[in-house]
């Protein structure tokens, strides 16, 4: 039975389902701002994954898989520090994909991933992996316009009704820039160059605080 309950209401809910986060990263035009819980619950998918990379997937075809991966990676590149691809965003998404989704909306990202490379065959002749980096990053702007076009064109609306809009197979990339924003600052690394500290979702006992040692609080006087 489909959930009812208003997305704000569901996210602050201590009984917070992975389909309401799905919900969340999925139904909103721009990226959600998400609780501690879901940000708890998304970084515990990080968790799962092997401790080293792992080139089985569960959902991702291989080709899916590096298509996924090259995307992310031009969403959050590795500079001096990591990009998507080093924190294995692709892992998560394929976690995600497998376990959170719905089999109609896995269904659906698989289809509009698939599009995405058929756009390519069809503007340069060649699926995006074997596109030069000149042509994947024209596709790439292409698709970006595409999403702040569709995202100016929504008439602001309130409550429920503002998560409502075009279905990921219309709007791939918008997906995958949730997805890899998400992914990454819920990863370890990421949330490091954040300086965020994920807040867990149970709450522990209290705990007495230490007194200073003297030096410390002589030197703080």
């Amino acid at each position: 039975m489909p959930d009812s309950r208003p997305l704000e209401a569901a996210q602050s809910s201590p009984e917070l389902s992975r389909r309401d986060v799905i919900r969340l990263l999925t139904g909103a035009v721009a990226l959600p701002i998400l609780s501690s819980n879901a940000l708890a619950m998304l970084h515990s998918v990080h968790e799962q994954m092997p401790a080293t990379a792992d080139a089985t997937r569960k959902t991702l075809s291989a080709h899916q898989d590096a298509t996924v991966t090259s995307i992310a990676e031009w969403i959050i590149p590795q500079t001096d520090s990591p990009g998507a691809k080093a924190v294995r965003v692709n892992e998560f998404i394929d976690l995600l994909l497998t376990e959170w989704y719905a089999p109609e909306e896995r269904d659906a990202f698989l289809k509009a991933l698939d599009n995405a490379d058929a756009q390519c065959q069809t503007t340069f002749g060649a699926k995006f992996l074997d596109c030069t980096p000149t042509q994947q990053k024209l596709m790439l702007t292409s698709w970006d316009d595409q999403l702040t076009e569709m995202r100016e064109a929504i008439t602001p609306f309130v409550g429920e009704n503002r998560y409502r809009p075009k279905p990921v197979e219309t709007n791939f990339f918008r997906a995958m820039k949730h997805l890899t924003l998400i992914g990454f600052f819920t990863s370890e690394a990421g949330a490091a160059l954040t300086h965020y500290e994920v807040v867990p979702t149970k709450h522990g006992a209290c705990v007495l605080i230490e007194p200073a040692p003297a030096a410390s609080a002589e030197a703080a006087k």
